[in-house]
């Protein structure tokens, strides 16, 4: 069971489900995530084979579906029409689609989906704000619903209104600002500087809305927000956060909880009263929508023994029933052998525990891998991560924190690496280090492994605790707080600063906090990937510590991919990369 192996492994996810149960799911059969749809008997029908991985949604009351794809990574979304009615002989490539929303230079992203209607949310009036659009399918004529600043995280329009739920990334770290907005009136749900975070914000008929909120709260709940603004909790914050999505109609609520990076499903009722549970295959990861009906909903789930299915559950009978599983075409017995992590508590040097996921290997050889997520305003969750399971096989006992700053633990712990407090999350992984002689593994044979923000942890931990690492691998990572805000999309850089400090208030500490900051101390080889056209962590943040390794002699391989952004998105860059990455730390942890 090598890297190989498991990169080769053909993945599912679901995009959504129409009244007749059909399914739009993406398959990356072909190297990216393409569009397939699944009929009720199971056929499949391959809709596109376009250059990079897209996503859709089907188009309510006609059979055509709205693609939304980009250009090598580089996240400028554009939005295509492709028509089923007939349903193509092969899958169609960018020529065999219908322009909707096009300009390369600017981002359209698909928010929601009306009859005869699409709405995004674009950058295109000044490359900074996003403005939330209807385009009209008949003659392309187009309503700006929303134009009053902002970084729009979701939108969603009422089923029985022109009336749009606008959800802005808002002044705190880790939070949101919820608006309502019909025709020129706009009415602010939750305040803009309030530190708290709302999700899965739906309108439902009869002027409220419903959504996932921690609203001063440690962990979030399912709220009902009528049109006088009184909030109802419709499934009360526990120890753990919970999240809705309403059906269409607005007579039932799936709801997930969210415990230990895993997601249990259960369908309630409008007011939030618990009707059945929601059978899952594996403890994983779950997302889901529902049909325009409200007779289906469509979820996707990832485990770490789960790479991919696809289900879809009958709202009326309660019947779920799965659709595709990625383990149809896997090798005989891989599955069996893949390995399920134990959940640990880790305590720190000043009372914390930090949660971590361990997976161990069947004959350990003593070497530690630890993989930090990115973010930072995320978690590690329960999901299929064949590097993980790669790097187990060959022998490495992995190490998945969630280190203070994670989400999915409570406000509390999530605010605990805000601005000037964000070297605490590296001094987190020293504790973890202290720790892994408990699991009989070898201290001086750890090394770290991370992506994004967890290249960030991965370079400051070589560069500020270099006594501690054997090696690090830093896939698109920050190399320095400072160029990294200066360069990074304009339109990211205050979504950004509100959680590391701003240019003009913190650049003293954003340079503390940098890697780059402290290279004189770097002696450890290191790994960089990086995808050439990454608007998010720029090329320039892997290229100017490689050239720091180069100066001082320090062992380091730079791997750039053209065709790449944030992250490796095709099969074809993963296989050549990742088994590289897999050699070099195998080298570098040996005894």
């Amino acid at each position: 069971m090598d890297v190989r192996t498991l990169l080769e492994l053909r993945t599912w996810t679901a995009y959504d489900v129409d009244d007749t149960a059909r399914v739009l799911a993406g398959y990356d059969g072909s190297g990216s995530m393409q569009l397939v749809e699944v009929a009720p008997d199971g056929s499949r029908t391959p809709l596109t084979a376009l250059p990079g991985p897209c996503t859709g949604r089907y188009l309510p009351g006609q059979r055509a579906v709205v693609v939304q794809h980009d250009t090598d990574g580089d996240e400028r979304a554009q939005l295509s029409l492709l028509r089923l009615d007939p349903l193509p002989r092969e899958p169609v490539g960018l020529d065999g689609l219908e322009p909707l929303v096009h300009d390369p230079r600017y981002i359209h992203t698909l928010v929601d989906v009306r009859p005869g209607a699409v709405v995004f949310a674009t950058n295109r009036r000044n490359g900074v704000d996003f403005d939330v659009v209807s385009s009209d399918l008949r003659d392309g004529a187009e309503t700006v619903l929303y134009d009053a600043g902002g970084y729009v995280d979701e939108t969603a329009v009422a089923p029985d209104s022109d009336t749009v739920a606008v959800t802005l990334v808002s002044l705190q770290p880790c939070s949101t600002q919820v608006r309502l907005v019909t025709g020129a009136q706009i009415r602010d749900v939750t305040p803009v500087d309030e530190h708290a975070f709302h999700e899965h914000v739906r309108p439902v008929p009869g002027g409220a809305l419903v959504m996932s909120s921690n609203s001063g709260r440690e962990f979030a709940g399912v709220v009902r927000v009528d049109g006088s603004g009184a909030w109802t909790w419709l499934v009360e914050p526990g120890d753990h956060d919970a999240v809705g999505w309403p059906s269409p109609d607005g007579e039932h609520l799936l709801v997930g909880r969210r415990v230990d990076g895993a997601t249990s499903l259960a369908m309630h009722d409008a007011v939030g009263r618990h009707r059945y549970d929601v059978p899952l295959p594996a403890p994983g990861v779950a997302s889901a929508v529902w049909s325009a009906g409200s007779r289906y909903v469509v979820a996707a789930l990832v485990a770490p023994t789960v790479p991919g299915d696809v289900l879809v559950l009958d709202a009326r009978s309660g019947v779920v029933r799965t659709v595709v599983s990625a383990a149809e075409e896997a090798p005989d017995g891989l599955v069996q052998r893949l390995v399920e992590p134990t959940s640990h508590l880790v305590a720190t040097r000043d009372g914390e525990r930090i949660p971590c996921f361990v997976y161990t290997p069947t004959h350990p050889d003593g070497s530690v891998v630890m993989n930090i997520h990115g973010g930072p305003e995320a978690q590690a969750e329960r999901v299929w991560n064949p590097v993980v399971q790669a790097l187990v096989a060959a022998g490495h006992t992995v190490l998945v924190p969630n280190v203070r700053g994670s989400t999915g633990y409570g406000k509390r712990w999530y605010s605990l690496d805000d601005v000037r407090l964000r070297l605490e999350s590296v001094a987190d992984l020293a504790d973890l280090r202290a720790w892994v002689g408990s699991l009989g593994c070898d201290a001086e044979r750890v090394a770290l492994y991370g992506g994004s923000y967890g290249g960030y942890m991965v370079l400051a931990g070589l560069t500020m605790q270099p006594e501690l690492w054997a090696a690090g691998v830093s896939i698109v990572g920050i190399s320095s707080l400072v160029t990294f805000l200066e360069n990074t999309s304009a339109y990211r850089r205050a979504v950004r600063e509100r959680e590391y400090g701003s240019l003009e208030n913190d650049r003293d500490f954003l340079t503390d906090a940098s890697p780059l900051t402290y290279l004189e101390q770097l002696r450890r080889p290191l790994f960089l990937i990086h995808g050439a056209n990454d608007p998010r962590v720029p090329l320039s943040e892997s290229e100017q510590i490689k050239a720091a390794l180069d100066a001082k002699g320090v062992p380091g391989t730079l791997l750039v991919y053209g065709d790449e952004g944030h992250g490796l998105a095709r099969r074809g860059n993963r296989l050549d990369a990742y088994p590289q990455a897999l050699a070099f730390l195998a080298e570098h942890l040996r005894r």
